[in-house]
């Protein structure tokens, strides 16, 4: 037990205290009685006990409980290493004592508890699985593990590691640790990996041209002889297979490659081997972009011609035509053009997943966009509230200008236990879009089904729709699968209404049990002007029921393979029955603005026969409009990107004269010239730092500023942190999977750069040795060791492990009994305090004379 002070200042008020008693002292003391001395020395304790409870006092009582932690790294470096560790603790436990806390901890990126600090007895089960194995934080998972102990307990930490850290930093961590309570020992854990290849390094060239052949250099690191298979890709597209041998050690390989691509090309290198220990370091990827003329992508449907590439400079642009179906997923495709075209393409062709990727490339990395009007574009494209509309100058829906007709949709969506998972959440948003496109006023009816209906909104004129939109979103899914009664309910719902259009879209993945008369269903419902449309989700749904049950009720049925389209198709359908979106009455385009494009018509306007209305958004340029005001010709930037929207279309049939007219290959190659990138672009240097961060530096010294966004290949914007080290220099932190991403740097003078960056595997997947080293410092500069004997974990932990007991009140409370006594003395006196136990010992007497004399009396009666 030990007496510890924290402020200890407050005693130098003893100094003029004890001035003041010594003076009093010498002063008096020759006058002061018994009573006076008693007072000063209790008055003079008093103050003593006050002074010393304001220095906020305390005991330090010993401890005999010692904490004991182990600590398990899980991730991918020690991979095989699960059962060997559950032995050795398994076997420490065996030299644990009674006073031992224990517990056990894993940690790879994330940390987790396997087994809470606990003194009683300790079952270790199996080690749950980590969430991400692909990365060791040592120094994260010190740190929580000392924010779990108690910090006045003697702590060791026993950590089992093969010190290889790949984020964080343990050396920091360390400065917090040393010199407390807590010491460190560590158990050195190697891989358990019987045969591995992996690729450690694939270079190409940053810039090439076209058609040049270009360099690619792989080496792989092997852990004994073997054969293997190596693959080469360009853009996703397999160009190389080759039969290699690898010797255990290093291994080169080169490539020579003639592309015949344009823009930014990914290269990604595999190598195959039977039975190899880790697949997660088996490839890599690599950029290099290619310099050659402008590209343009012109999207078609269902395999038809676009007059587009036949009407612009063939000389000046290229031009690649490809069906919607065929657009590819991944970002790097698209960057490899300046502009993407959409001739009279349909969303649900192309799908939400490639839309949010195309305006990726659009608003971080400047490629333009055009759409091209037509009966499957824009609002009757099922393109209301995508991210295609969101990059576009204009809006699907159609705004206060036109006659709408009265309108009654009722949506049957197929609930039963095969739609549970992604499909029915897109059912459901599909069914939410619809509604956010119909007006107040029109009647909705939702029904879902299993093996019955369930009538989830009453048709009836709709009146809010943020009720509507939270209740079809917490419909949930089970049961079976019966059509009949569902879409017999919605006719029923339907058939008495008096309105202009009545429609029914029936969405499934499944087949009824029973068969049931949907012909005659259907043909009652016509003579009531009820139309049905049919979706069929899966490969289970009934094709050809669904779409006969279309084909009778004069609407459309989609045969859906990729489920992201379900929202597109029903926007398709609620566009397509709720407005009047085709103006076909023969008119002259007024044209405005920018002279690029009022130059091409100084010798008069053609006519132009019909569009699609669309209503323009508040900041884009109207460059021609209809007589209704409508937009035909819109353009505006979206984020580096131009985009344009043309509501008629390509072919002749809508655009009239215009297609005859001698300005009409004029027109398209401004239009295509508009879309180009415009933005200077200024080659920022991009390098990757050790620690895993990258630097972007203006070597030209002329920004003061940098802007980076990152993206990868699904178009997703990742996380990025940007720290300015100096003007025209900023270190550049990224939260990505391994693949590649594409960086777009910006400064204050808009000029850009863009730049494909590969992201190689994590360095835990690298074959490499224990960093002893680091494990070594791990434990000196805790003062623990490097352990080989399970025993020694439980051995005595020689530091002062104690709990503090305040003693301020105990001081507190004397002190007032003290000022008590000292008032009762200076009062009274002596006699008068000591008063009660002078009258108890008299009484005493009196009462033992008392018995004397009795005890006398009766002796003396005895006698007679």
């Amino acid at each position: 037990m030990d007496l510890r002070i924290n402020q200890p200042l407050w005693l130098l008020l003893l100094v003029p205290i004890l001035m003041y008693f010594i003076w009093t002292w010498r002063k008096d003391k020759k006058i002061f009685r018994i009573e006076g001395k008693v007072v000063f020395f209790i008055r003079l304790l008093a103050i003593f006990c006050l002074v010393l409870s304001l220095t906020n006092p305390y005991l330090l009582l010993p401890i005999k409980e010692e904490q004991v932690l182990f600590l398990v790294d899980r991730s991918a470096s020690v991979q095989g290493t699960d059962q060997q560790v559950v032995e050795w603790i398994e076997k420490s436990l065996s030299s644990r004592k009674v006073s031992h806390l224990v517990g056990v901890y894993t940690f790879a990126e994330d940390f987790q508890t396997e087994v809470a600090l606990t003194s009683g007895e300790l079952n270790l089960p199996a080690f749950s699985p980590m969430k991400v194995p692909g990365n060791t934080n040592i120094a994260r998972a010190l740190q929580l593990s000392t924010g779990i102990i108690e910090p006045n307990k003697a702590t060791r930490i026993v950590l089992f590691s093969d010190g290889l850290e790949t984020s964080g930093s343990v050396a920091d961590e360390l400065v917090k640790i040393a010199g407390g309570n807590v010491t460190i020992d560590v158990v050195q854990l190697e891989r358990i990996v019987s045969e591995d290849v992996a690729v450690t390094s694939f270079e190409t060239p940053p810039i090439a041209f076209e058609g040049e052949q270009q360099q690619l250099n792989v080496k792989l690191e092997a852990t004994t002889d073997t054969k293997g298979e190596l693959l080469l890709y360009q853009n996703d597209q397999l160009i190389s297979r080759e039969q290699v041998s690898l010797e255990k050690g290093a291994n080169s390989f080169t490539f020579r490659n003639a592309s015949t691509g344009e823009g930014l090309l990914k290269y990604e290198v595999q190598i195959i081997v039977p039975g190899d220990g880790l697949i997660e370091n088996n490839k890599l990827t690599s950029v290099t972009n290619v310099e050659s003329s402008p590209k343009v992508l012109v999207v078609t449907h269902d395999g038809k011609h676009s007059n587009i590439p036949t009407v612009i400079d063939q000389a000046a642009i290229q031009t690649d035509v490809i069906d919607a179906t065929a657009l590819p997923f991944d970002l790097s495709n698209y960057l490899a053009y300046d502009a993407i075209i959409f001739d009279n393409v349909p969303g649900h062709e192309v799908g939400e997943q490639k839309m949010t990727v195309i305006e990726q490339a659009v608003k971080n990395f400047g490629v333009g966009f055009m759409m091209v009007g037509g009966k499957n574009s824009f609002g009757l494209g099922g393109y209301f509230k995508t991210p295609i509309e969101k990059l576009l100058p204009v809006e699907m829906e159609i705004k206060g200008k036109h006659q709408l007709p009265t309108l009654g949709l009722v949506i049957v969506i197929d609930r039963s236990g095969s739609m549970s998972g992604s499909k029915f959440e897109y059912a459901k948003e599909a069914a939410a879009r619809s509604v956010e496109m119909l007006r107040e006023g029109d009647t909705l009816g939702f029904i879902a089904f299993d093996d019955r209906p369930w009538e989830i909104i009453e048709a009836a004129p709709l009146s809010n729709k943020e009720e509507a939109l939270d209740t079809i979103l917490s419909v949930g899914v089970g049961g079976g699968t019966e059509i009949y009664p569902g879409l017999a309910l919605a006719y029923e719902r339907l058939a008495p209404l008096k309105l202009q259009r009545k429609h029914v879209i029936l969405l499934t993945d499944g087949q009824s049990y029973t068969n049931s008369d949907y012909q005659t269903l259907i043909e009652e419902g016509a003579k009531d002007n009820i139309t049905i449309s049919t979706v069929a989700v899966g490969q289970d749904a009934d094709r050809r029921l669904l779409e006969s049950l279309a084909e009778m009720g004069a609407g459309t049925f989609y045969d859906v393979a990729d489920e992201s389209t379900i929202p597109a198709i029903m926007a398709t359908e609620t566009a397509m029955i709720s407005r009047t979106y085709i103006e076909d009455n023969p008119f002259y385009p007024i044209i405005y603005g920018d002279p690029t494009w009022t130059s091409l018509f100084a010798d008069g306007v053609p006519q132009m026969n019909a569009y699609i209305a669309t209503t323009p958004k508040q900041t884009a340029s109207v460059i021609a409009e209809s007589e209704k005001e409508d937009p035909v010709l819109v353009e505006w930037m979206y984020g580096l990107g131009r985009t344009i929207a043309f509501t008629s279309d390509s072919t002749g049939e809508w655009s009239g004269d215009f297609a005859r007219w001698k300005n009409w290959g004029d027109f398209w190659n401004t239009a295509v010239s508009r879309l180009l990138p415009a933005y200077s672009e200024v080659p920022f240097m991009i390098q990757k730092a050790n620690d895993g961060s990258y630097t972007v530096t203006d070597p030209s010294g002329k920004s003061s500023f940098i802007e980076v966004a990152v993206v990868n290949e699904k178009g997703e914007v990742l996380p990025v942190t940007t720290e300015p080290l100096a003007p025209g220099k900023s270190r550049v932190t990224i939260d990505s999977e391994p693949g590649l991403v594409f960086f777009r740097v910006s400064n204050e003078q808009d000029a850009v750069y863009q730049a494909g960056i590969s992201i190689p595997y994590s360095e835990e997947y690298k074959l490499q040795k224990p960093n002893t080293s680091k494990l070594e410092l791990i434990a000196s500069r805790t003062g623990g060791k490097v352990l080989t004997d399970a025993s020694e974990a439980f051995r005595p932990i020689h530091l002062v492990s104690s709990e503090k007991q305040p003693i301020q009140q105990e001081l507190v409370l004397p002190a007032i009994l003290l000022f008590f006594i000292d008032i009762t003395i200076r009062r009274f006196g002596f006699r008068q305090l000591l008063a009660p136990l002078y009258r108890t010992k008299k009484e005493l007497i009196e009462t033992v004379t008392a018995t004397s004399n009795v005890e006398k009396l009766v002796k003396e009666k005895k006698k007679r």
